[in-house]
């Protein structure tokens, strides 16, 4: 892989991070910074850490997952585990100023170590568990609460998550927590040592949501209400034809549209007025939600799919058909949106893919190909440790880089 042209453009360039990490949150929060213009150096052992081999692969057994969290980045392969291999990294992370992980434990490269090379080094490290203990997405979405509240109503086992919300969350955290850091430094002269327990981002999402909060205010839990939406008017409909759509009706206006469009405006007011309850109070329109559906989806029976994606776009109701992933990729949403640009990814295809999802002065980022294992290791050795060629190529030799 070529090396990366600074792009004076994006707010980080000229930062350069030093990354040794596996599988999503600091993979994801390193991807992040190079999309912002960080240089970002990310360090594997020889053959590849635990996620470079994870699915899905290409039919010639090439990690898509890897080459979607590691675009724009630099590849070093060293042998951690040997002396020689802990000097070169830590030598490049003091250089560097920087470093991100969720590889605990390895007094190498604790802060307490790496600090006495460099004073006002920024160090952040992702844990499992607040108290020191390991954890993934899905153990600590277990220990939550959330899979005993997914799901249909009646349902008693547990459900996880597809999307590992946590893990993805912590990634943000992680990168806003450097670029934090960055300012302090900038100001202060001083660097940081920044802890971020995913137990931690997973507590801390749920208390802002308020789903803690009621339990130690009111004494009550959430319960499961399928693809109802909590606290106001939410539902997902089918269509004559068998097309599934979500129906959120957040605001009066919007609950307005949604009676008129299906023709329910009297059986409504009927019905409030045998409830003795006002259908303004989006808290009255969840509370009574079994009974709206049951008004609203002979509508959606009746009408094609067709007829109500029709009905829907001239109203102010918020709404959109389920759609599945082969439906998005083929979407303009997809091959129109200046989010996604088509890469020539090494060793995988061609295929559009997205950058930084935030515009900078009107322009997204585009996405830079991943490397593949190792890519850079001569050109990091040489032109950021200053090494010369025949120490790299003994460094080779001896197994200790790749």
């Amino acid at each position: 892989m070529a090396d990366p042209v600074a792009d004076p453009t994006r707010p980080l360039a000229g930062v350069r991070v030093v990354e040794i990490s596996s599988f999503v949150a600091v993979p994801l929060a390193g991807m992040t910074l190079a999309q912002l213009g960080a240089e970002v150096v990310r360090v594997d052992p020889v053959g590849g850490a635990a996620d470079y081999r994870r699915w899905p692969l290409t039919d010639g057994g090439e990690s898509i997952y890897w080459a979607g969290l590691n675009k724009g980045k630099r590849s070093l392969a060293v042998d951690m585990r040997s002396e020689r291999g802990q000097q070169l990294v830590s030598r490049l992370i003091a250089g560097s100023g920087v470093f991100i992980t969720n590889v605990t434990g390895r007094q190498w490269h604790s802060y307490e170590t790496l600090q006495r090379d460099r004073a006002d080094l920024i160090h952040l490290e992702v844990s499992g568990r607040a108290d020191g203990g390991t954890g993934v997405d899905y153990t600590v979405n277990a220990a939550i609460g959330f899979p005993l509240v997914t799901g249909p109503e009646g349902w008693t086992d547990p459900v996880n998550h597809v999307l590992p919300a946590w893990d993805v969350t912590c990634g943000i955290y992680a990168a806003l927590a450097v670029v934090t850091a960055l300012r302090h430094r900038d100001a202060t002269g001083a660097g940081q040592r920044i802890g971020i327990p995913l137990e931690n981002v997973a507590l801390a999402t749920t208390g802002n949501l308020g789903l803690l909060t009621e339990l130690m205010i009111n004494g009550t839990s959430r319960e499961r209400i399928g693809n109802a939406v909590y606290g106001t008017y939410g539902q997902s409909f089918t269509s004559s034809d068998g097309v599934a759509f979500m129906i959120v009706a957040l605001t009066g206006r919007h609950f307005r549209d949604l009676t008129t469009l299906t023709g329910t405006n009297e059986a409504v007011a009927a019905l409030s007025k045998l409830l003795d309850v006002d259908f303004s109070d989006e808290g009255q329109r969840y509370r009574h939600r079994a009974a709206l559906n049951d008004l609203f989806a002979a509508w959606f029976r009746t009408h094609t799919a067709e007829e109500i994606a029709a009905g829907l776009s001239a109203t102010s109701v918020l709404w959109e058909r389920y759609r599945t992933f082969a439906e998005t990729v083929a979407s303009t949403r997809v091959t129109e949106n200046p989010l996604f640009t088509e890469i020539d990814q090494p060793r995988v295809g061609r295929y559009l893919a997205p950058g930084l999802p935030a515009s900078i002065d009107g322009v997204f980022p585009a996405a830079v190909p991943a490397p593949a294992l190792g890519d850079d290791t001569v050109a990091v050795l040489s032109q950021l440790l200053a090494l010369s060629i025949d120490e790299v190529d003994g460094l080779i030799r001896s197994g200790t880089v790749a």
